[in-house]
């Protein structure tokens, strides 16, 4: 590995022995080596660092202390991360195939953002589909007005102009960190191919509706109210379109 690595993984986890070692496996494949992974634990205390030895490698740094939640212990990977890129690729997320480093950073080394899809999969690996939302061809900061049309586990961004996240979002910083990243960088490329496959899980009414909240805080500091009312009203209408669709697929 280089000096400079081509790449940092960040994975962020807790508790997730059942989950962490797909994510790990897929990292390990990878026909590109250039990267270095950071494993940033909090303070686990199930058996997920005994899974994490298992991959344990001399590209791979692990750090296990409590943290404030998980955009805090992002922010621990990003400023730590020394490579050329970054991606958030946490518990029971994977790279779509073994040649995902190659054929979206060898081919668009020198963008400033790239991005690409996300497949959906359940526990056991069967892709269930597409997330509800796709990013376009030509993806912007005003992309992102109508929901988050691009992952985090689909994003590479270039390390100098990664901002950390903002802790005062517990649900949906991911959302205001991707339109901040994509506002700041003049190079963003569509690497044209899937980057992730996205464990699809439960979410709590509760936090679901924290995240509502957020993200409506969100994308009214961005976006301005009006248009923010205008397309929440867009997005209420077409999610119920979007789970007779999913139903329809299994």
């Amino acid at each position: 590995m280089s000096q400079t690595p081509l790449c940092s993984i960040i994975t962020v986890v807790y508790n997730a022995e059942s989950l962490i070692e797909r994510t790990l496996r897929s990292a390990a494949l990878q026909t590109v080596q250039d990267y270095e992974h950071w494993i940033i634990d909090g303070a686990s205390t199930d058996g997920t660092l005994k899974e994490v030895e298992n991959y344990r490698h001399a590209r791979m740094h692990v750090v296990s202390e409590r943290d404030k939640g998980i955009y805090d212990a992002m922010n621990k990977g990003l400023a730590r991360a020394k490579g050329k890129y970054v991606i958030f690729m946490n518990a029971g997320d994977e790279f779509y195939d073994n040649h995902v480093l190659e054929r979206a950073l060898k081919q668009n080394d020198g963008a400033d953002f790239i991005y690409g899809e996300t497949a959906v999969v359940d526990e056991v690996g069967n892709i269930l589909g597409n997330r509800r939302l796709s990013p376009p061809n030509q993806l912007n900061w005003r992309s992102l007005q109508r929901g988050m049309c691009v992952s985090h586990q689909s994003i590479f961004m270039r390390r100098e102009l990664a901002e950390p996240y903002d802790l005062n979002y517990r649900i949906s910083g991911d959302i205001d960190w991707t339109i901040r990243m994509l506002r700041k960088s003049s190079h963003i490329v569509n690497s044209k191919g899937y980057i992730s496959k996205f464990l699809e899980g439960g979410v709590s009414a509760s936090r679901r509706n924290q995240g509502l909240k957020e993200r409506f805080l969100i994308m009214r500091k961005h976006y301005g109210l009006v248009t923010t009312l205008f397309n929440h009203g867009i997005i209420l209408l077409r999610y119920p379109l979007h789970r007779l669709t999913r139903k329809s697929m299994t």
